[in-house]
């Protein structure tokens, strides 16, 4: 696996990047509803209610999706390689998308009225949680194949700038319509709260919308042909394994600059994350914003995200994704360090959305960056090894978010432990080299 290898691509037929994007779109309904912003709070809150005195229903959430993260880890980078060979890539999306979808429909039989039905939804959110990276995995693959590589940052920036429209919409439409107010009932569309039955038909209309969003991309986007040869072809699971080892043995010994990338985005992706896990939490605990100011920040956080996520495509295209990434941790590095000894609603609003600004380039140039590297018919593989090195290092923001809170006492200096991972990151960036251009 070689960078010389690969070849200029040519991009998909036309509409194929606005069909490719819905699916970001439409994946905002699991990302910021359901795993974010509504249902896991349900879950954690309401239903976790229902569980026996003493039951952290938080920490019993969080220990399934550790859980599901590890399954992603071991098993994506194989599930990349088998579609690859297999030439099943967008076979291989539309079956994760809509084992998805089908869970998602599934989490309205969650109610809160009984401890069983915790455990059912922590089982459904777990298993989706799977479900979901496995189709993405296959989704960032399909990156290659809509896009040139002279304008794949533009078109990345594009993908990810419609998933953060897509939960600004998604996320103010369940909001008026199904939760805000008080009373036996709820939201404008004036849904009973009884059963939890307000959040249930939530988990619904999040379904509907991406199942909806994503049937564009399941459609349009073309299959890849099979890269079946003698030396890599169809095997059993244990094979697969095997295979991956040496792949990633002879990734080590002829690419060193993609397994160096993989592990630096791994970690500054993790920050990059703790801004939004932890956001929440600090707007509350340490500046003063109410409960309900918290959903409007979001709702404005994702919007500079997308503006970001737009600018830093066009800019990706012209001087690389390298020196994007490398901007946008470095200027939030310093916001951080603004954000940590300043006080009071009104200075969070201005740093932390300038934060949140440089968090869409960052991420769109990651996976724009990786494309660049990918030899051609080799992009499923690499994006599960992306997957797989993510979830190797998820536990860095929580655990220096912990390590600085416990240490002081205090929430504010979580903000030092993200901008701690932030630098890490992109010094291990330093040492990797930019993708080389095509001409």
């Amino acid at each position: 696996m070689t960078i010389a290898a690969q070849k200029p691509r040519s991009a998909a037929g036309s509409g194929s990047v606005g069909a490719w994007a819905f699916w970001d779109w439409g994946s905002a309904a699991f990302n910021a509803v359901l795993v974010t912003f509504i249902f896991s709070v349900y879950l954690t809150d309401s239903v976790g209610a229902t569980l026996p005195e003493g039951s952290n229903a938080t920490s019993l959430y969080s220990m399934a999706v550790a859980i599901a993260g590890v399954i992603v880890a071991v098993v994506a980078p194989v599930m990349g390689r088998r579609s690859d060979i297999r030439g099943t890539r967008r076979r291989s999306l539309r079956t994760w998308t809509l084992i998805t979808v089908g869970l998602m429909f599934a989490l309205f039989t969650v109610h809160n009225t009984d401890p069983m039905y915790f455990w059912l939804g922590v089982f459904i959110m777990a298993v989706a949680n799977v479900t979901f990276e496995f189709a993405e995995v296959q989704y960032y693959a399909q990156l290659s194949q809509i896009s040139t590589r002279e304008n794949v940052g533009k078109i990345s920036g594009f993908g990810w700038s419609m998933g953060y429209f897509g939960g600004i919409i998604l996320l103010l439409l369940c909001y008026f319509g199904f939760v805000a107010g008080s009373g036996e009932t709820r939201g404008f569309l004036g849904i009973p709260i009884e059963n939890g039955l307000n959040i249930r038909l939530v988990a619904v209309f999040a379904a509907a919308w991406f199942l909806v969003s994503a049937i564009p991309a399941l459609l349009k986007i073309p299959e890849i042909e099979p890269q079946v040869t003698e030396e890599r072809r169809p095997r059993g699971i244990i094979a697969a394994y095997a295979d991956l080892i040496d792949q990633i043995r002879g990734l080590w010994r002829t690419d060193r600059n993609a397994v160096f990338f993989l592990i630096a985005s791994a970690v500054f992706r993790d920050g990059l994350t703790g801004v939004f896990t932890f956001g929440a939490i600090l707007a509350v605990t340490v500046y003063g914003i109410s409960a309900g100011d918290v959903l409007l920040f979001g709702v404005a956080a994702n919007v500079v995200s997308a503006l970001g996520a737009l600018l830093g495509g066009f800019l990706d295209d012209r001087i690389g994704p390298r020196p994007i990434i490398l901007v946008s941790l470095f200027l939030m590095i310093i916001d951080a360090l603004i954000l940590y000894l300043v006080d009071g609603p009104l200075m969070f609003w201005i740093s932390g959305l300038v934060l949140c600004a440089f968090v869409g380039p960052a991420q769109s140039a990651s996976r724009s960056f990786l494309s660049r590297l990918s030899p051609e018919g080799q992009e499923g593989q690499l994006f599960g090894l992306y997957a797989t090195t993510g979830r190797a290092v998820s536990w860095m923001a929580p655990a220096l978010f912990g390590l600085f809170v416990g240490f002081t006492g205090d929430d504010r200096t979580g903000i030092l432990g993200i901008a701690l991972l932030l630098l890490l990151g992109a010094l291990l960036l330093l040492g990797v080299k930019s993708p080389p251009k095509v001409h």
